[in-house]
Parts: structure tokens; C-alpha cells; sequence
């Protein structure tokens, strides 16, 4: 099964779900991209998710572009509706599916405040993928 996941930047979330969802099983191929990809992927994605011991530090953000001639099972938006303009992918798709998460890379204050964001998100992905998972994929594999 192929997955895609957007964001903009694809330098947090979109980094984070990519990972989760690999982490739930070996056998999903997936794959993140963004819009307008970052330099690199955030250095506070990658401290969260190696807190709980998953490791990223080898990611790096990749464009939307890159995937388009490619068929994927489904693909994901996670950009905050509210503040962002979800990016769009044109290629072949099976499921469209929005799950939306806040931006962390927008939180402000001591390295702890801002680590606590990032936490707070990084669970949320977690939870919200592995719902998804475990209701339309797991037993289709």
C-alpha cells in the first residue's frame, strides 16, 4: 500500500506521520512531501520523535513534484485548515483524506515551551495515524 503525506514545508508533521506510519508496519510504503520543502527537517521534530525512539534524523524535506508521476493508495493532507492552504497533489490517487494538525515550527518561547508543542503535536499524530491504521489498512494488508 502507497502513502503520501502533505504539507508545506515538509519539515514537521508531515515528517512525524511519515514515520509513524512506518513504524506501525513495515510493509506501507511511505512517503512525505511538501509545497515549499524547508532546508532541512526541523531540529525540534527530530528531538521529539527520538525521544520516543524513533529516529529522523536521516529525513530531509522533498518536494511534491518528485511524487507526481507516481499512483498512491492514499493521500494525506495535515496542514491547520484554519491558518494554512492545504497544497493539492495532482497525481493518481486513490483516497484524498485531510487529518490536520497546528504547525508546531509556529510555536514561540523557551526551548521547553516550544519542545512542549512539538510533543503535544507529535502525540496527536501518533494517535490520529494510528486510528486511521488500524481501521482502514491493518486487516487490508
Amino acid at each position: 500500500m502507497d502513502l503520501l503525506i502533505l504539507c508545506t514545508g515538509n519539515s514537521c508533521r508531515s515528517q512525524m506521520a511519515e514515520a509513524f506510519l512506518r513504524s506501525f508496519d513495515s510493509r506501507l510504503n511511505v512517503f512525505s512531501a511538501g509545497t515549499k520543502p524547508a532546508a532541512k527537517v526541523n531540529p525540534y521534530a527530530v528531538k521529539v520523535m527520538s525521544e520516543i525512539g524513533i529516529d529522523i534524523s536521516s529525513h530531509y524535506p522533498k518536494d511534491v513534484e518528485d511524487f507526481i508521476s507516481q499512483s498512491f493508495d492514499y493521500v494525506f493532507t495535515v496542514c491547520d485548515n484554519a491558518k494554512e492552504t492545504c497544497p493539492v497533489f495532482s497525481g493518481k490517487v486513490n483516497q484524498r483524506l485531510h487529518i490536520g494538525f497546528e504547525d508546531p515550527a509556529d510555536a514561540t518561547g523557551t526551548d521547553e515551551e516550544i519542545l512542549a508543542v512539538f510533543r503535544k503535536v507529535r502525540d496527536e499524530i501518533k494517535r490520529d495515524f494510528y486510528d486511521f491504521y488500524i481501521k482502514n489498512i491493518k486487516d487490508k494488508l
